[in-house]
């Protein structure tokens, strides 16, 4: 494995962990956030148990997507990253990306719309890190001449 790739994998991997860890507080969360309150003007229990139920269920939601990314960054990079094969390279920023950017653009319409301070930055240095790993890693290039499975 090349020092280039022991960084990348080192980037996705706290970046995947971070995934599980967030995911896993709005799983295992009985209310929404702090952030969710602000937004709201109100607290938990002075939502009407409808409301919370919905909450609730798109916390999980949320929630199990950053567990689901986590997991599944840990498995490629752990495996076919490791390996330097290309899909998986390019799989993995993929991935953060799509589930990150929609996140980050969510998260900056709360805080644009109404008087809450969620925290984008969170999901804006989780784009960036994939972003710089995918640059470092740079998968369109041929690693070795005549290499085409790590290519």
């Amino acid at each position: 494995m090349s020092p280039r790739t022991a960084i990348v994998m080192t980037l996705y991997g706290v970046n995947a962990l971070i995934s599980i860890g967030l995911g896993s507080l709005y799983l295992f969360r009985e209310s929404f956030m702090p952030y969710h309150e602000a937004a709201l003007g109100r607290g938990w229990q002075e939502i009407e148990p409808a409301l919370q139920v919905l909450l609730g269920a798109l916390m999980d939601v949320a929630g199990a997507g950053w567990v689901a990314v986590g997991v599944a960054v840990i498995f490629l990079v752990a495996i076919p990253v490791r390996r330097e094969e290309r899909w998986a390279r390019l799989l993995v920023p993929a991935l953060f990306l799509i589930f990150y950017g929609p996140t980050l653009l969510a998260t900056l319409t709360v805080l644009d719309r109404t008087p809450a301070s969620p925290p984008w930055y969170g999901n804006a240095i989780a784009c960036s890190v994939s972003v710089l790993a995918l640059i470092i890693d740079a998968p369109w290039r041929r690693r070795k001449p005549g290499d085409v499975n790590r290519a």
